[in-house]
């Protein structure tokens, strides 16, 4: 037996879970065909906060005037110079995986991983060479990849996916942004705060549509406020590239629109990596392209598990890491917790942020709860008025009978280190009138949660 587990993947699915199983003191190793970090610390979350921060220093410095501070001279972006500061964040963070594979004793295995039998994994180098490894226990984490439309398939030039959205050689002048989950969204943000003419596409009602109704139109009010053309409820039909320009032809409530731009960035989801992993030869189990797992992530077959966007759960970094700890920690014979998918914080880390836990409002009343919700906005907070980031608000919902918080939704300056406090007090089920008695540091934005805790049971101070 080579290794006590083999992760294939080595994202922060892959990676955490392999950590934690060395911890524990087993052999691992972690099979990778590209760089250690998989999409998120090369191609996601971390390259993309880079681009993000650059865009808010960039914003900062355009309106210096607005803090007292005077800078002589033209501020403008430099696009390859931002692009080249998030490749190197990206670069140093996977290197810092790799010292960490080091420290615990985990052997990677360059190569794309597949299964190949029963406790068997075939590794295959970038010279097309096999080698099989046995192994005890298997975990799949390949992660996903940028999903495409028919009507919307990506050449990598004119209609690109999120990786090359953070390459380009050059910014381009306009770009139509198809899609306002979080990744739309992002990138919509960050190329019109550098001066690209954006408009952002979406099929449903409200941009950011997972999020509560009040965050969305919030948010969609302060794109507007940047110039950003926002088209809702409207559907992209097709792409003639043959021009100079992309002609981008949208269904909208009013009929059909024309609108013309450099780069057409396609971001409506993700399609999970399960093509030619072995899943067949095994007889592993899947359902609507997604593998079946249990609630420590083993599939159908002994030895072998799933973790991340490969299975059917919310396909955030933060919710592989922990699925990959749970996983490995019941492999090795504890007793963990299962992950309570109630209690997923979702991000987006546009300006104004946006946060969020739990249940919207409309799914509280839906779900037959007898709601009490507050909202504090930050136009009342003193630390979001020092900081010029009025824009936003804290809003909780609770049980009106028990006082349990039931959703969390922020929008505004911090939010997204925020809501972790809002995360724990869902775990340990504290009510509004606690959340109230808990003193909050003033002058912080944090203070807006202990306000909007105390506007619903109007005991609200300063509004």
């Amino acid at each position: 037996m080579d290794f006590d587990l083999v992760v294939i993947g080595s994202g922060p699915g892959g990676y955490v879970a392999a950590i934690r199983a060395s911890q524990l003191g087993m052999k691992v190793g972690v099979v990778e065909k590209e760089t250690l970090g998989g999409i998120c610390l090369n191609w996601g979350c971390i390259p993309t906060k880079s681009l993000l921060k650059s865009a808010q220093a960039y914003e900062y410095a355009a309106h210096a005037k607005d803090y007292g501070v005077s800078i002589s001279g033209e501020v403008k972006p430099d696009f390859e110079a931002m692009v080249k500061r998030s490749r190197g964040v990206a670069d140093g963070m996977s290197k810092g995986i790799q010292y960490l594979f080091k420290k615990n004793k985990i052997e990677a295995i360059n190569g794309f991983g597949k299964l190949a039998g029963k406790g068997k994994v075939e590794v295959t180098d970038d010279e097309g060479k096999k080698k099989t490894i046995t192994v005890k226990h298997i975990i799949l984490a390949t992660g996903a990849r940028s999903r495409e439309l028919p009507n919307l398939p990506q050449d990598g030039k004119k209609i690109i996916g999120y990786r090359k959205a953070m390459t380009l050689e050059k910014q381009p002048k306009s770009m139509v942004v198809v899609g306002s989950g979080a990744i739309g969204s992002e990138f919509a943000y960050f190329y019109q705060s550098i001066g690209t003419e954006v408009t952002l596409v979406e099929f449903l009602p409200n941009v950011v549509p997972l999020e509560d109704a009040d965050v969305s139109k919030q948010l969609e009010r302060s794109f507007k406020k940047m110039k950003m053309k926002v088209m809702t409820g409207s559907t992209v039909e097709k792409v003639d590239t043959s021009g100079k320009l992309c002609k981008v032809t949208i269904k909208t409530k009013k009929g059909e629109q024309v609108v013309e731009a450099e780069i057409v960035l396609s971001a409506v989801g993700i399609t999970p990596n399960t093509e030619n992993i072995g899943l067949e030869k095994l007889g592993v189990e899947t359902e609507n392209g997604r593998i079946k797992v249990d609630k420590f992530y083993k599939t159908n077959i002994d030895g072998v598990y799933a973790i991340g966007d490969i299975i059917n759960t919310p396909a955030l970094a933060h919710v592989a890491s922990a699925e990959g700890i749970v996983c490995v920690e019941k492999i090795a014979g504890q007793n963990p917790e299962p992950v309570d998918y109630s209690n997923i914080p979702g991000c987006t880390y546009t300006i104004p942020e946006v946060s969020s836990v739990g249940m919207t409002e409309a799914q509280a009343k839906e779900a037959g709860y007898d709601v009490k919700v507050g909202k504090f906005p930050y136009t009342a907070s003193g630390k979001a008025s020092a900081a010029g980031q009025k824009d936003g608000f804290v809003k909780l919902v609770f049980d009106a009978k028990y006082g349990e918080l039931l959703g969390a939704h922020m929008i505004g300056g911090n939010v997204t280190e925020i809501i972790a406090e809002l995360v724990v007090a869902k775990k340990l089920e504290i009510t509004g009138h606690e959340l109230i008695k808990t003193i909050h540091p003033h002058p912080t934005m944090s203070e807006a949660v202990m306000e909007a805790a105390a506007a619903a049971y109007d005991e609200v101070i300063h509004i």
